[in-house]
């Protein structure tokens, strides 16, 4: 078995799925229990500084093994949260040696199946080895795999100090899944010029882009009174937040209308009773200016739709998440450029890719880490689905450790 397959196996057994709805901090304390064993293991592979600080992250640096002086400091990043969408308790991996491309019933519940009309980029995977969970939780490839493949790489540069590199730090992070993942990153303390997320989908593809991103909260007061009495005098406000709901448009604007470089406007949560509700949204494009109107936009149709309850009041809160990366990486172009040369080098054909959400690097970017994403090679991430092949694991180790050597050779 190969070593980034054991360890992805033993990693995903951990359940470490983070909460949106926590005021702590990482939001679950189970995460910490994977990053505790990923310190106890970095530690065994000779790489002495290896620990996790107050906040629950994990830092280390594989040392420098090359005679220059001024090879760049890069980094390695993965979080090691999976997502609140699907349960993460008892996973049970499968490892589907040498798929031929039958459908991939999972035995926990045999109504989730794989198949390679609906999942095309099986196409690409015929005798390859295919990991998935058993059925009733996600498999936890987001972003277990990315950490696999960053500690395999750790462990194939230890053991081999002739490949000459500079410092190479990594990064473990929790709570990416909620959106706090970067929150108490210390940048200074991390001390890279430059980072790799190891986060992304299809083998050989690096994303250099992606959505910006801000957050909308519309607060309603409505006028309540008995029910009973409540005829010309009850204002719903559970009513008045589904009117705005349903003015949201059928056929654009949404994430199930949308794709490629189209933006939207998505409602993700509701509360509140017929005094007083709450909804809050999501809004998505690749530009400021997109943002910008969809907020616009969502504001006149809360203000629209109160016109007919005149008693009522309601306010939007917008709030920032993250920028599209790109702003920062067309200025460090190298950073791309290196990562694209190391792909080509292991043969692959390497694509460059926006993605159609954010990750770490986002905020790392921003935070003056510039940090694009490679590719982890998971599939259906964030579903009961979720699968990645063993192959494109071990091709992201040879493109983590080739990616070192490229640095240091250009430096």
């Amino acid at each position: 078995m190969s070593s980034v397959l054991t360890k992805f196996l033993r990693y995903v057994a951990i359940d470490t799925q983070s909460d949106p709805f926590s005021t702590s901090f990482p939001s679950t304390e189970k995460q910490r229990d994977l990053s505790n064993l990923l310190v106890v293991e970095l530690q065994e592979m000779g790489i002495s500084d290896a620990h996790l600080d107050a906040f629950g992250y994990v830092y280390a640096t594989i040392p420098a093994t090359s005679t220059k002086a001024d090879v760049p400091v890069i980094c390695f990043c993965s979080h090691v949260d999976t997502s609140p969408d699907v349960t993460g308790t008892n996973v049970k991996p499968l490892v589907h040696s040498n798929w031929q491309g039958e459908d991939l019933v999972l035995p926990d519940d045999p109504a989730q199946v794989i198949r390679l009309s609906e999942h095309p980029d099986l196409a690409g995977q015929l005798g390859n080895d295919i990991v998935t969970a058993s059925g009733t939780t996600l498999l936890g490839a987001d972003n277990k795999a990315g950490v696999a493949e960053i500690m395999a790489a750790a462990e194939f540069l230890m053991k081999h100090p002739e490949i000459p590199h500079g410092n190479i730090r990594i990064l473990f992070t929790p709570d990416e899944e909620v959106g706090r993942g970067t929150e108490h990153v210390d940048i200074e303390k991390l001390g890279a010029v430059f980072g790799y997320t190891v986060d992304g989908e299809t083998v050989g593809t690096l994303e250099n882009e992606t959505f910006s991103a801000d957050g909308a909260t519309i607060q309603i007061q409505g006028v309540s009174t008995h029910p009973g009495f409540g005829k010309g005098k009850l204002e719903n406000a559970l009513k008045i937040a589904s009117d705005i709901i349903a003015a949201l448009p059928k056929d654009r604007l949404s994430p199930e209308t949308t794709d490629e470089k189209e933006g939207f406007i998505h409602p993700v949560h509701l509360e509140g009773g017929q005094d007083q509700a709450r909804i809050d949204f999501i809004l998505r494009d690749f530009t400021t200016i997109g943002l910008r109107q969809k907020n616009e936009w969502l504001k006149k149709t809360m203000e629209q739709v109160l016109l007919r309850y005149p008693g009522s009041t309601a306010t939007i809160q917008t709030t920032e998440q993250y920028r599209n990366m790109k702003e920062i990486l067309d200025k460090n172009p190298e950073v791309v450029t290196h990562a694209m040369e190391a792909m080509q080098r292991v043969g692959l054909n390497a694509q460059l890719r926006s993605i159609r959400g954010g990750t770490d690097g986002s905020r790392l970017s921003f935070m003056g880490l510039p940090c694009p994403n490679i590719f982890a090679g998971e599939h259906a991430f964030h579903s009961r689905l979720e699968w990645v092949s063993v192959q494109d694991m071990e091709k992201a180790v040879e493109v983590l450790v080739e990616l070192a050597k490229v640095w240091e050779e250009h430096a």
